[in-house]
C-alpha cells in the first residue's frame, strides 16, 4: 500500500520523506496513547506484538503523496479502556505527530482494533473462574 512520495523542491535541492519514516512516526504516536497494549500485523500480518518490541511500524500502513498522507493502524487495546476513546486518541495523536514532523496533511487515520489484552493476573483469574464454572 506504500507509495513513494514525490520530491519536494527547495532552493537548495529536493526533500523526500520515505513512507517507512511516516510508518515509524505513526507507530510511535500510537504506542504513546494510554490504553494501547500493542500493535497487530492485521489478519494477514500474523502474530501481534505487545509494547516493548523493536518494530514500532508493525501494523502500520501508509499512503504518501507529495502533500498528503493516509494511515491505517492495527492495534491491541488494553482491557478496561473505552475502545472508541482510545481509537480517537490514536487518530488525533497520529495526525498531530505526522503533520508536525513532516508538514504533510493527514487526510485519513483508520484504526483497526484486532484484540483486547488482559494483564497476566487478570488472565489467571479469568481462567480460574472458567475452571470453577465447569
Amino acid at each position: 500500500m506504500s507509495i513513494i512520495a514525490e520530491y519536494e523542491k527547495t532552493d537548495m535541492g529536493t526533500i523526500q520523506i520515505a513512507p517507512e519514516v511516516i510508518e515509524v512516526i505513526a507507530g510511535l504516536a500510537t504506542i504513546e496513547v494510554d490504553g494501547i497494549a500493542g500493535m497487530s500485523g492485521g489478519l494477514a500480518g500474523g502474530i501481534a506484538e505487545l509494547l516493548g518490541k523493536k518494530n514500532v511500524s508493525k501494523g502500520v500502513k501508509v499512503e504518501v503523496g507529495q502533500k498528503e498522507a493516509a494511515v491505517d493502524v492495527s492495534v491491541i487495546i488494553q482491557y478496561g479502556y473505552k475502545i472508541p476513546e482510545v481509537a480517537n486518541s490514536v487518530q488525533e495523536n497520529i495526525k498531530r505527530s505526522i503533520e508536525t514532523m513532516t508538514g504533510l496533511n493527514v487526510v485519513e487515520v483508520n484504526v483497526h482494533v484486532h484484540d483486547v489484552h488482559l494483564k497476566a493476573e487478570e488472565k489467571a483469574e479469568s481462567e480460574d473462574q472458567a475452571a470453577r464454572v465447569k
